[in-house]
């Protein structure tokens, strides 16, 4: 999903584009923050020793807290990619406006 720079980037798309970065590092934080809490969730069943069933739910958390870090990772740094992509092709046209 790559846009095409048809003019200039003027200082609110260049602010804006600061903001996607600040937001795209706060879900970063939300993902890893979640799988932290899947973790722990994970330990507590796993260390349950009067409830021996539930350690099923405490393997699954621990998967998924596994998949659901990788997922953050990705779309962090796929976001990251595509707003380089923009500071990369603005600076470029400042540079040959003047």
């Amino acid at each position: 999903m790559h846009y095409q720079l048809k003019e200039d980037i003027i200082l609110r798309d260049y602010l804006a584009l600061e903001r996607t970065r600040l937001a795209n590092e706060r879900t970063l934080f939300a993902y890893i923050r979640t799988s932290l809490y899947l973790i722990l969730a994970g330990i507590a069943f796993l260390q349950l020793r009067d409830l021996e069933s539930l350690q099923w739910l405490g393997w699954t958390s621990l998967a998924g807290s596994v998949i659901i870090m990788l997922l953050g990772i990705w779309r962090y740094l796929q976001l990251r990619r595509q707003l380089n992509h923009y500071y990369k092709a603005s600076s470029e046209q400042d540079k040959s406006t003047r």
